[in-house]
């Protein structure tokens, strides 16, 4: 159960870039993350309010609302450091860096939470990661330079936080956490929207694009936190980030973007970790 919530997880959360990437080129990044992250927010307290899950524990050791507000604020401290490295370098040197996150939660989960992985697990999670890096398509050929490497780092850092703050917060309530993600995130998003006075020129005919990104992102952290309960943490934030999969095959399916030989490689490792992760 726990695999494929989290591989579900992953497959919402790549169709969300894609569709957060394509509105992107028209508009400003950060007006498309503010108003998909408020939809987010309408979406779990929705969720909160018709489930009761609103009596969780919100304080002490398992609480959800401190993790959850760290979440949302590494999160969005992500996103940021992940667009400003995309304006600056190429997408063949940042994703790859970027999806180095997974290392985090999984130092997490075998050296805080006590995972314990058997030899065929791990060669399952070794090529899961090193699928999910080679999906992203990496690009060394004309050099890494400075700037843009220390930013998908930065992204790289502040994704894996907010993963970590996710499964601790997913001890009392997954959806808890994830609406006090996006309550914090929704806080920093009126912020910006106070300073500048305008949402980016977006309007109703973005609406249905906004509402997917908005609620697949939603969906995307929920099932991962679930999936967190359910089995080993290590092995659902592994499966969980295989987004650039699912983004890169969108891209290539409607966008004509080509695949390039690497990518091809990634993705039959990542099937051969999935397979090993789920079958043992």
């Amino acid at each position: 159960m726990a695999s494929v919530l989290a591989l579900l997880s992953s497959l919402l959360w790549g169709s969300a870039d894609y569709q957060a990437g394509i509105l992107s080129k028209r508009f400003p990044a950060i007006a498309v993350l503010a108003l998909s992250q408020a939809i987010g927010f309408l979406t779990g307290a929705s969720l909160a309010i018709a489930s009761g899950a609103w009596h969780a524990e919100a304080f002490g050791e398992n609480g959800y609302l401190f993790p959850g507000m760290l979440a949302g604020i590494a999160g969005f401290l992500g996103l940021i450091s992940l667009y400003a490295a995309l304006s600056t370098g190429r997408m063949g040197v940042v994703s790859p860096i970027s999806s180095l996150s997974a290392l985090i939660p999984l130092g997490y989960a075998l050296f805080i939470k006590g995972d314990q992985l058997s030899l065929i697990l791990s060669i399952g999670v070794i090529c899961a990661m090193l699928g999910g890096f080679l999906a992203s398509g990496p690009e060394v050929s004309q050099g890494l330079p400075l700037k843009p490497v220390a930013l998908a780092l930065s992204a790289a850092f502040f994704f894996g936080v907010a993963l970590v703050c996710m499964a601790m917060g997913s001890e009392s309530s997954a959806l808890m956490t994830m609406t006090t993600m996006r309550t914090t995130t929704l806080i920093i998003g009126i912020a910006l929207f106070v300073k500048f006075r305008h949402i980016g020129g977006l309007g109703r005919k973005e609406f249905p694009m906004l509402l997917f990104i908005g609620v697949a992102d939603f969906a995307a952290n929920l099932l991962l936190g679930v999936a967190t309960t359910k089995g080993l943490v290590s092995l659902a934030m592994v499966l969980g980030s295989l987004y650039p999969i699912a983004t890169a095959l969108l891209a290539y399916k409607f966008l004509h973007e080509r695949l390039h030989r690497v990518q091809y490689v990634g993705i039959f490792f990542a099937i051969v970790g999935v397979s090993l992760i789920s079958a043992f």
